[in-house]
């Protein structure tokens, strides 16, 4: 059971997505998170008033599956598989956080700071990191996991192209945009 509970190393999870994505290659699959998003809105009817969304969408029914396991599995994870599991990060970076303002840097799993109060700032800020993540992941092409696991793993052209602009956006947010906004 103790093996459950803590952190799986990357030599487990990673060969796990290797079959995961050769066996998807091999059924003719495409992996992406965000195409469940066109995915529900064609099954809710969507197609009847916008092209994009007017497409088979039976055919992803073994996405939306992924889609609502995850969810589910990260409930599980969350609420009785964990045991306050904080994330290892160098000191460093602890050091320029806390200098920003987020005291829980190294203490918890996300930034209390952002979550835990809901101030009109953070909401705010939520919001529009949806919206730009919604506009990017549509303007790409398909999202980060999709692009660099399933797009890579296929050897696409596109998807290299947006793993690097992720990779720069990425740099760029964090070394200039973030501590400019906190």
């Amino acid at each position: 059971m103790d093996y459950i509970l803590k952190p799986w190393p990357w030599y487990f999870g990673g060969p796990i997505i290797a079959i995961i994505m050769l066996i998807l290659i091999f059924l003719g699959k495409i992996f992406g998170f965000s195409s469940n998003f066109r995915t529900i809105c064609s099954a809710f009817g969507a197609g009847k008033s916008c092209d994009f969304f007017r497409f088979d969408w039976k055919k992803q029914k073994w996405n939306l599956l992924f889609l609502f396991g995850s969810i589910i599995g990260g409930y599980i994870s969350v609420h009785f598989l964990s045991q306050n599991q904080i994330p290892t990060i160098s000191e460093d970076t602890i050091d320029d956080l806390y200098k920003i303002g987020f005291k829980s840097a190294g203490k918890s799993y996300f930034p209390t700071e952002i979550f835990n109060e809901m101030s009109f700032k953070n909401i705010v800020l939520l919001f529009i990191g949806g919206l730009l993540i919604g506009f990017g992941t549509r303007y790409a092409g398909g999202c980060t996991s999709g692009h660099a696991i399933s797009g890579l793993s296929n050897l696409q052209l596109p998807s290299l192209i947006a793993v690097i602009g992720f990779f720069i956006g990425g740099l760029f947010m964090v070394h200039i945009l973030f501590p400019l906004i906190f």
